[in-house]
């Protein structure tokens, strides 16, 4: 969901940014086409301009006052600079002119009025504006420049916009990160308190229960009734510890208390609380080990050893009485691997007391086999599951520094 969440974020705001990169590409485009031939060009009549003034001995006829228009004014110099034609010339310009003069208004200004110039066959034809109304200036740049233009306004264009893109990817991440976080510790606070709520009237079942298993004027019958009442809320206590566990081993809430652990000292211990708690009654431990020393390994105890009664207790629950179930270590490719297997369970089959084994690890009937797998890789290893004959379970640790 999160993930999903994120890529319809991604997606709007990818879509919002090509929206706007491509109206301002438009409007670019729209703003240069306005301002040039498609719009007020204020170059694009003077050819048109140039035809309307004739000259017939030594007369000059100016038809293009439309052309012109109200505020613009125009001029012909000839040859030598002087003055030949007029229109609305402005007092404060002289009537002749020197080369430079000519030269440099060309370019620039002519008194800080903007002036575009027309080459006739009897002279040069100069149409200004007032001041101030148009910008002009000179641009020159080499060949090879100007090619690379385009290049370097794509280049800008996709650095605007992937700035925009990663602004907007950090914002969104940010804003799913505090709802997730909303929502987790809020999955977190119901879970904690189902919990609570349920140890203590789970603890009173399990003491009664206790008590009539062990009453010696009930029948046979009653008391296998209430040891089978004692021992399923066991396993809904046991249940109860693995999702709080769960929980907190997704959310990286449970600190690992690393220290140095033999193996084999390890397996031994396991094995033996394992068959003093009464969950193997009926069923064979056998303890495997190699003859040589293995090497140690650094882990929390209490969460291996968590891990590998899970999967002791999956033998027993998943098979009948008098299964033997194998409680083993060793060390190959340069890892120590603990394991359990016992009895028959293929994920083809369900098991007489639940449903099969997935490929994975996973199962319908708890939180038992993903809570193995979670306590491996917080050790930096991992699970393997291996349903069928014998159903074999194997944690890789990585071994401990030397």
């Amino acid at each position: 969901m999160k993930l999903r969440g994120l890529f319809k974020g991604a997606l709007l705001l990818t879509l919002a940014s090509l929206m706007v990169a491509a109206l301002a590409v438009v409007g670019l485009l729209g703003f240069i086409y306005y301002n040039s031939q498609g719009g007020q060009n204020w170059d694009a009549p003077l050819q048109q301009l140039s035809q309307t003034l004739t000259c017939e001995e030594g007369d000059y006829t100016f038809s293009g006052e439309e052309l012109l228009g109200e505020d613009r004014w125009a001029m012909l110099l000839s040859e030598e600079g002087q003055v030949v034609w007029s229109c609305r010339k402005p007092e404060e310009l002289p009537d002749q002119y020197a080369l430079t003069d000519v030269a440099s208004f060309t370019r620039w200004y002519l008194r800080d009025y903007p002036v575009l110039c027309w080459v006739r066959q009897d002279g040069l034809l100069v149409v200004g504006s007032p001041k101030g109304s148009i910008w002009k200036h000179d641009i020159a740049m080499e060949t090879p420049v100007l090619l690379q233009t385009p290049l370097w306004f794509l280049g800008f264009f996709l650095l605007a916009l992937g700035s925009v893109l990663g602004v907007g990817w950090l914002a969104s991440r940010h804003w799913f990160g505090q709802l997730q976080q909303t929502r987790d510790a809020a999955r977190s606070h119901w879970i904690h308190g189902v919990s609570h709520d349920i140890r203590t009237p789970l603890s009173v079942v399990m003491g009664y229960a206790a008590q009539l298993e062990e009453d010696p004027a009930l029948g046979p019958e009653a008391r296998r009734r209430a040891g089978a009442i004692r021992a399923q809320s066991q396993v809904i206590r046991d249940l109860v510890n693995d999702l709080n566990l769960t929980m907190r081993l997704d959310w990286e809430m449970q600190p690992l208390r690393r220290e140095l652990v033999q193996p084999a000292a390890f397996v031994r211990q396991t094995a033996a609380d394992f068959l003093n708690g009464g969950m193997a009654q009926g069923f064979e431990v056998e303890i495997d080990l190699p003859s040589t020393p293995l090497p140690s390994i650094q882990g929390d105890p209490f969460l291996l050893r968590r891990a590998l009664n899970n999967l002791l207790t999956n033998c027993v629950r998943h098979n009948a009485p008098g299964c033997p179930i194998r409680l083993g270590a060793g060390a190959r490719q340069g890892q120590l691997v603990l394991w359990v297997e016992g009895g028959v369970l293929s994920r083809h089959e369900s098991p007489p007391d639940g449903p099969a084994l997935e490929e994975d690890g996973g199962a319908a009937h708890g939180t038992g086999l993903r809570l193995v797998a979670q306590i491996a890789a917080a050790h930096g290893g991992r699970a393997v599951f291996r349903a069928g004959a014998p159903y074999r379970c194997e944690i890789w640790l990585p071994l401990a520094r030397q």
